[in-house]
């Protein structure tokens, strides 16, 4: 299973919501593209990148942070946030990104989600973020009437590479992840989940790596790593 060390970024800083809320962010980091840095040296295979002025803008704005940490680190990122045109996609894996996540777009748009895939196999992941179960789009500022599963089950046969599925009321809130409803989710489709929001300890990362054979095929972790309650190395040996 892979531990995906997560980079959000907010005014060209490292930062942390609570809850999604975007006057909640708590700063861990000024220099980015050295956090992401000293993710690569500790061992981690892949880094997790989110532009949250983006998702609410509807397009990338920490632009310079993103390709100063594509110029700094060798691992593979995945990208999201206010990616929602081919073009966007396009400029993002020509810069050196090896997955985008789709989120907003994917509940408004499935068939540019679909053709994106068609256009470049391998390299889409949908994100799905979601609030009691029902998609949250606009940078978790909407909720939508549309459920978790039937949202993922609409990319069952488009070769999405992974749903990423966060719990919008677990992300940055250190209260435990929804380990339940992600295996649930997992369950219900072919397509490999990667956990998000709320991976707060040792026991959570053990508990979700128990559910590797529901489809569960990795985890996103934030704030435990940067305050300690899940030690790099512990986290990698698990």
């Amino acid at each position: 299973m892979i531990i995906y060390p997560a980079i959000d970024l907010k005014s060209g800083q490292c930062v942390r919501l609570f809850k999604g809320d975007m006057d909640k962010a708590t700063v861990f980091s000024q220099h980015p593209a050295d956090q992401a840095y000293s993710f690569q040296e500790a061992g981690f295979a892949w880094l997790h990148l989110v532009d949250l002025d983006g998702a609410c803008a509807g397009k990338s704005m920490n632009t310079e942070s993103i390709e100063a940490i594509l110029a700094k680190i060798t691992i593979p990122v995945q990208l999201g946030g206010g990616i929602r045109e081919l073009a966007h996609i396009e400029h993002w894996l020509s810069r050196g990104i090896s997955r985008v996540i789709l989120g907003t777009i994917a509940a408004k748009n499935p068939e540019l989600v679909k053709q994106a895939c068609r256009m470049y196999p391998n390299k889409i992941a949908v994100g799905i973020d979601a609030r009691c179960g029902m998609v949250a789009v606009e940078g978790w500022v909407d909720d939508s009437e549309l459920e978790a599963i039937e949202l993922a089950k609409r990319f069952e046969d488009a070769g999405v590479e992974a749903i990423i599925y966060t719990d919008i009321e677990r992300d940055g809130a250190m209260q435990g992840a929804n380990i339940e409803e992600t295996a649930m989710l997992a369950r219900s489709i072919s397509t490999p989940v990667i956990l998000s929001g709320g991976v707060t300890n040792m026991q959570d990362v053990q508990t979700i790596k128990r559910y590797e054979a529901d489809g569960i095929a990795g985890m996103i972790i934030g704030r435990a790593l940067y305050e300690g309650t899940i030690p790099y190395q512990e986290a990698l040996r698990a």
